[in-house]
């Protein structure tokens, strides 16, 4: 068992994709391919399942990955003990939703890599219900949420900023020029919103069904892109974080409804595993993301 395809399997673990893996390893696809099946080989188990065109990780590979995570951990903490920690170099994987990926992390990651370009910076857009697990299985060192305040025992989470939401129309929809709203007005609208299961969208679900409110038609979209298009052409009233909209806010394409959704407190989060060896890689990371994000640095 070779240091390498430990490596490998960690990348291959982490992208679930060899031809992605390959591109961060800088090796050719046949090589990963070839290292991720001697490992199966040696340990006489199968570490991931081929179903199709999609890569899955079996059960034996996580129970594998927990352990070489740890292990690798500890031999970057031995790096670094040796290493000048301003020259920073290994690898580093982050994972949020598509929301925050878009809106938030962008200037994060710019930042984190002017200072720190020797580090491989890997990132994995994952819905926000299943982020806490990639911590637990070792797939992700850093995550953030949008959610409410996570109460957890096995992580630390570190509450950034909290999320302003609003209601978005056309400034052609009928409800757009008036100054006050009435629970009534939301009679037979049709609301554009995430799929069910995201948790801001149980809470708006949860304020309306609480106020009594029917006759509600839903469309629900995989991203939050989908949702001011279809606001901007007019079909319907849009729940979306303030973040996601101020350009088109800005251009006039969309304007706020003078409702506020009640009991909505989101937060962006940061989190990572209390066990895991914060490594300077990670600690600087950690640090890039509270300036950026709860300073508000322009970078």
């Amino acid at each position: 068992m070779e240091l390498r395809q430990l490596i490998t399997f960690r990348t291959v673990a982490s992208t679930l994709n060899f031809s992605r893996a390959a591109e961060v390893l800088n090796y050719v696809p046949s090589n990963v391919t070839m290292q991720i099946k001697a490992l199966e080989e040696e340990l006489g188990v199968r570490l991931f399942d081929r179903l199709g065109k999609q890569l899955v990780i079996t059960t034996a590979g996580k129970r594998f990955l927990t352990h070489i995570q740890s292990a690798l951990d500890k031999l970057d903490e031995a790096r670094d003990v040796v290493h000048d920690n301003e020259n920073l170099s290994g690898t580093l994987t982050i994972s949020a939703n598509e929301v925050l990926c878009a809106y938030r992390l962008p200037a994060v990651f710019r930042l984190f890599r002017s200072r720190h370009p020797g580090v491989r910076l890997i990132f994995r857009s994952v819905p926000n219900q299943q982020l806490k697990q990639t911590l637990f299985d070792g797939t992700a060192d850093v995550v953030f949420m949008l959610d409410e305040s996570i109460l957890s025992t096995g992580l630390n989470v570190e509450p950034l900023i909290e999320e302003t939401y609003h209601l978005f129309v056309s400034p052609d929809h009928h409800l757009a020029k008036q100054t006050v709203l009435q629970l009534d007005d939301f009679h037979r609208e049709v609301f554009l919103v995430n799929e069910k299961g995201c948790t801001y969208r149980t809470m708006f679900d949860r304020s309306f069904e609480r106020k009594g409110i029917d006759s509600i038609t839903y469309l629900e979209f995989h991203n939050a892109e989908a949702i001011k298009q279809c606001a901007i052409t007019g079909i319907g009233i849009a729940f979306l974080p303030e973040i996601t909209v101020e350009a088109e806010v800005e251009r006039g394409e969309l304007v706020a409804l003078p409702w506020q959704v009640p009991d909505l407190h989101v937060y962006t989060q940061m989190l990572w595993h209390k066990d895991k060896w914060l490594s300077p890689i990670i600690l600087s990371f950690i640090e890039v993301a509270r300036e950026v994000i709860v300073e508000n640095k322009t970078v």
